[in-house]
């Protein structure tokens, strides 16, 4: 699973200059963390997800170098219907998402640090909403070398003296 997700986000890099492609800073248990530029993030694909509408869905953590703390991103598997609540759930902890279409995000920067605490001590995060075509989406995360991948993303894009 983790070759196919690297393959899947360096692949379409490939036309672009070697300068602009993702550097790999290593893969760790179901996740993997990369240096993008001058952003750097961890990332899974789900566990277990219905069939994605044309994309491929994910959780990431990206780090920019300067700003406090990492930010929250979920690609859904398929798009969410308006006013559809999006919930995170780690090991029996719920937080509400925010976001649109097929993308959520946590509501500030404190859930942010919340959710990406909850995520170095859990076993799985499990994102639920309602599609447009009002079928129930779960999407499920292992967080299984989630904590690594996130330290190595934030050591890349820690700011050099």
């Amino acid at each position: 699973m983790m070759r196919r997700l690297i393959l899947a986000l360096i692949l379409p890099g490939l036309a672009a200059p070697a300068l602009a492609q993702p550097q790999s800073l290593g893969a760790f248990g179901n996740w993997a963390a990369f240096r993008d530029g001058a952003r750097c993030y961890a990332i899974t694909q789900p566990w277990q997800a219905p069939e994605a509408q044309g994309w491929q869905p994910f959780a990431s953590i990206g780090i920019w170098p300067g700003r406090r703390g990492g930010q929250l991103h979920i690609r859904l598997s398929r798009e969410k219907r308006t006013g559809s609540a999006v919930l995170l759930r780690i090991d029996g902890r719920t937080f509400q998402l925010t976001g649109g279409g097929r993308d959520a995000w946590a509501a500030d920067g404190q859930a942010d640090a919340e959710i990406q605490t909850a995520m170095r001590t859990g076993i799985d995060l499990v994102v639920e909403t309602r599609s447009t075509d009002g079928l129930a989406v779960r999407d499920l995360y292992r967080l299984r070398g989630a904590a690594t991948a996130m330290d190595a993303a934030a050591i890349a894009c820690a700011p050099r003296r």
